[in-house]
């Protein structure tokens, strides 16, 4: 830890000035501004209802599965939360101390820079790693006298968003890194985060309008199932939403591919006869589910405010099994 015990220590000017995050419904972590220009956060907190406090509100558990009842399986970032600002600052801060000479050169307004950039490619992560990668790849585009990899030189944004699944193998490579290094790293620099500076953590996070009450008030067998680290998103639930969320309902990053944990929610014998749901908003996690036959039962959601593109709901309109989710309509679908 006393590599990174320095970073939470006091909100560092990025916390402060930030950029806010993106209406419902624009792409992903969209930035419009250009660079340079700054904005603060938004963070629409969620009170729990009855003056529960920072305890939160204990989610509903239904006594028993029955007959003709739903179970739904929630994504968490980009679906419940938006994670994109705290997820981009915490790369920054573990991306200084993995690689120190690559930040060298790098001053206030680069660092900005990144930031936005990163709300643009949000949409390309599926693990919370691949932030860091970004973050030195955005680097590298704009200081080639530190660049290691081969792909960097004249490399737009849009094209990282197109070949990003063919860009990270040949970064990982060049950079000689490895996943798990990568995933703990970035663990430790939230940890370190959340220990010294609580409330910076929380408010560089916010709940999608109305999914926080909708979660609160479902009546229905409800999981989270993310490739978050768990302890993140039970901490953003209790402190941010005022939801007390089980945490043996929480199927976190370390628990398996999310086909696998919607085969194991499938096969547990409480939610037999159950009509099943997922709700995720990253299309490739969908497509993923639609070849695996063992979760044909399964009823597949794609949010239109989440990290995804246009480019992608339109793509995911012509996929029989996938329905598209508004988020005025969110309330009505988790009941």
């Amino acid at each position: 830890m006393d590599a990174v015990r320095f970073l939470g220590t006091a909100p560092g000017r990025l916390e402060r000035v930030v950029g806010v995050l993106p209406a419902a419904g624009s792409l992903g972590c969209r930035s419009t501004l250009p660079l340079g220009r700054v904005r603060p956060y938004f963070v629409r907190s969620v009170p729990p209802p009855g003056g529960a406090g920072r305890r939160g509100v204990r989610v509903a558990r239904p006594p028993c599965a029955a007959m003709g009842s739903d179970l739904f399986a929630l994504d968490f970032d980009g679906v419940l939360c938006d994670s994109c600002g705290e997820s981009s600052l915490s790369a920054v801060k573990a991306a200084k101390v993995r690689w120190p000479w690559v930040f060298e050169k790098v001053d206030s307004a680069m660092e900005e820079w990144i930031v936005e950039q990163m709300y643009t490619l949000r949409p390309v992560v599926e693990t919370g790693y691949e932030n860091l990668l970004l973050v030195r790849l955005l680097v590298e585009i704009q200081i080639p006298s530190v660049r290691k990899s081969s792909v960097a030189d004249g490399l737009s944004i849009q094209e990282i968003l197109e070949n990003w699944l063919k860009l990270k193998p040949t970064l990982m490579d060049e950079w000689q890194e490895d996943r798990e290094s990568l995933v703990d790293l970035f663990g430790r620099v939230r940890d370190d985060w959340i220990e010294n500076d609580l409330s910076g953590w929380i408010a560089a996070n916010r709940f999608y309008p109305g999914t926080a009450d909708a979660l609160k008030l479902s009546s229905s067998e409800t999981y989270i199932v993310t490739t978050k680290q768990s302890r993140f998103a039970e901490a953003l639930l209790k402190e941010l939403a005022g939801i007390d969320f089980p945490s043996e309902r929480i199927y976190g990053l370390g628990t398996g591919p999310k086909v696998q944990v919607l085969q194991q929610l499938q096969q547990m014998p409480q939610h037999q006869g159950l009509t099943l749901h997922f709700i995720e908003d990253r299309l490739a996690t969908l497509k993923n589910v639609i070849k695996e036959p063992a979760l044909d039962k399964w009823n597949l959601y794609l949010v239109t405010w989440g990290y995804n593109t246009q480019k992608e709901r339109e793509e995911a309109q012509g996929i029989s099994r996938i329905q598209l989710v508004d988020l005025p309509d969110f309330d009505k679908k988790l009941k």
